[in-house]
């Protein structure tokens, strides 16, 4: 199906105040800040004195890949909580002009764990679903699959971002869940479990447009996403959920990122719905931003 446009309105955490001007002024739990965003394209509804009462503006480089910096409106925190349902997790302002979260990704969030729940209840004596996610950074996918039920191998090539997730863990109180934290690059991890015939029942992928591994691997998207998605192919067990993938590069098509998924996937049959992301800015009129493109793939029959 395409396209399927998955909307995220915020909550009790999470609001997208207003957008325009290439920028977009949010809050994520009492922190408000500006981020740059290209695809606001329109004008801001609010006043440019609404906007200059954020806590935090990042600035500089506005490419995912490089570095920037933030300009704070007075003494911020380190670091502050948040909550999303069962998920308890710390933001940080990073030189990537992230704080440790995706909002638009709780579209995915609510979608997954429904179906690893409803695995659990269908059928209460088959093993736990083994969920792999890969690029995991802060772990919320994780902590979110686990809490429903699943068996979740987390795979992350930077050391900071498994010490965030295993944070987060803590926070949430979720320690005795089974998660396992591997700190690898991920293209050689999943080369490695096919050549060992390990296989999983959902996966989850979010991989950055450029990225390194442990040891100074590059990671190219559109060289290596397609021989990444062949060997996740492999990994599928024989009665699978899922399989989520995220690409934060939207000057792609999804279209292009629906075919190369239809392309590896389809002998399996099943259902593929591929579109935007999207989040709405709170109000009653409030217009939908684009964040991110996405493909999902799921057994035939499913909802």
């Amino acid at each position: 199906m395409l396209p399927v446009m998955l909307e995220t309105a915020g909550w009790a955490d999470y609001a997208l105040i207003d957008s325009g001007h290439g920028r977009k002024l949010e809050r994520y739990g009492a922190i408000t800040v500006v981020r740059p965003e290209e695809q606001a394209l329109w004008a801001p509804r609010l006043s440019e004195a609404r906007w200059d009462q954020a806590d935090a503006v990042f600035t500089g480089d506005v490419e995912e890949e490089g570095p920037g910096r933030w300009r704070f409106a007075g003494h911020q925190p380190e670091s502050w909580q948040m909550r999303f349902g069962p998920a308890e997790f710390l933001c940080r302002f990073t030189s990537f002009r992230h704080v440790g979260v995706f909002p638009e990704q709780a579209a995915h969030w609510t979608w997954m764990a429904e179906r690893i729940a409803k695995r659990m209840t269908d059928e209460p004596g088959r093993p736990a679903p083994k969920l792999l996610n890969l690029f995991g950074y802060t772990g919320l996918a994780s902590l979110i699959a686990a809490e429903a039920g699943a068996h979740v191998t987390h795979v992350d090539a930077s050391k900071k971002a498994i010490a965030w997730a295993r944070e987060n863990q803590a926070m949430s109180g979720m320690q005795g869940l089974p998660i396992r934290w591997i700190c690898e690059d991920a293209m050689k991890f999943v080369a490695r479990e096919a050549r060992r015939g390990n296989t999983y029942d959902a996966i989850v992928l979010d991989p950055p447009k450029y990225g390194r591994g442990t040891n100074g691997e590059v990671w190219q998207l559109f060289e290596h996403l397609p021989d990444m998605l062949r060997l996740c192919r492999e990994l599928t067990a024989e009665k699978p959920l899922f399989v989520i993938l995220t690409v934060y590069a939207m000057r792609a098509s999804f279209v292009s990122f629906h075919e190369l998924v239809a392309e590896i996937f389809g002998s399996r049959g099943g259902r593929l719905e591929s579109g935007e992301l999207l989040i709405r800015e709170e109000g009653a009129d409030g217009r939908r931003l684009a964040t991110s493109l996405f493909c999902r793939w799921s057994p035939e029959g499913t909802p």
